[in-house]
């Protein structure tokens, strides 16, 4: 009995090393940006999303897809609807973000006349099948809200690339649903120790530029003059050493603000 513990420690022993070894492995890859590794494991995922969000989904170029077809088949009686509370404002700085919500009032006139609209696409397009007109065609007033559905197949890394766009908080709010859904639903499951060094070292990570590094050691050294005066040279600030409209600058602030560290300027 003894003996046979002893081989079983061993065994878990063995493992437990290996398994410590491989994690090490892992993580230097990522760190290290190696890709081929990561491009051997592959995925395929079932999904089924709105037409306006698969149009994002679909740019990903580095995916083998097998989509529903509404050419060959009647198109999915199914779409995508928003709740009163969820319309979302244009964003001011931003032509392709959102900021801030509308009003009950205005939420509640856009959602009846949402689905309004789609019911009424939908019996236009029944009624269209039912006449006889050609499936190809009969579908080309459905709204961008119909839901489609496709087969795609993605190695490893392509899969975190389209993650880390996709769970960014700038990403589309519904396209960013499916990714953080995917990844800490599924991708964390299959892969933990890929999953926890892609966190590490990438979605929870901050990558200076030669440019920031500059200021930033500037910074370190309590060097504030010089601080300003690569801020100006950078055109980050104007002569007078304040704030010019600069998206590279916002960034900057934005990772200093991370790291409990305010503008020198």
């Amino acid at each position: 009995m003894n003996q046979l513990f002893r081989q079983r420690a061993f065994l878990t022993a063995r493992v437990q090393k290996k398994v410590h070894e491989d994690r090490g492995l892992i993580r230097y890859l990522m760190r290290h940006h190696h890709t081929t590794p990561f491009e051997m494991c592959e995925i395929k995922f079932h999904v089924r999303v709105p037409m306006d969000c698969w149009r994002q989904w679909i740019r990903h170029r580095t995916a083998n897809v097998n989509e529903y077809s509404t050419r060959y088949s009647v198109a999915i009686d199914s779409a995508q609807t928003t709740a009163e509370q969820e319309w979302r404002l244009q964003a001011s700085g931003n032509r392709q973000g959102s900021a801030g919500f509308a009003g009950d009032t205005d939420g509640k006139t856009l959602t009846e006349k949402e689905r309004y609209l789609q019911t009424l696409a939908r019996e236009i397009y029944d009624e269209r099948l039912k006449m006889g007109i050609a499936r190809e065609q009969a579908r080309k007033d459905l709204p961008l809200s119909t839901y489609t559905e496709a087969y795609w197949k993605v190695d490893l890394h392509n899969l975190l690339h389209f993650l880390y766009l996709r769970m960014d908080s700038h990403a589309q709010y519904e396209i960013r649903r499916y990714a953080e859904i995917m990844g800490h639903e599924i991708v964390a499951k299959w892969c933990p120790a890929v999953w926890e060094a892609f966190l590490d070292y990438r979605v929870n990570s901050s990558h200076l530029t030669r440019l920031e590094m500059e200021v930033l050691t500037a910074m370190t050294q309590g060097d504030k003059e010089k601080a300003v005066a690569l801020g100006k040279q950078f055109n980050w600030l104007n002569d007078a050493g304040e704030p010019k409209k600069n998206r590279e600058r916002l960034e900057f602030e934005d990772k200093l603000s991370n790291l409990g560290l305010k503008a020198p300027w």
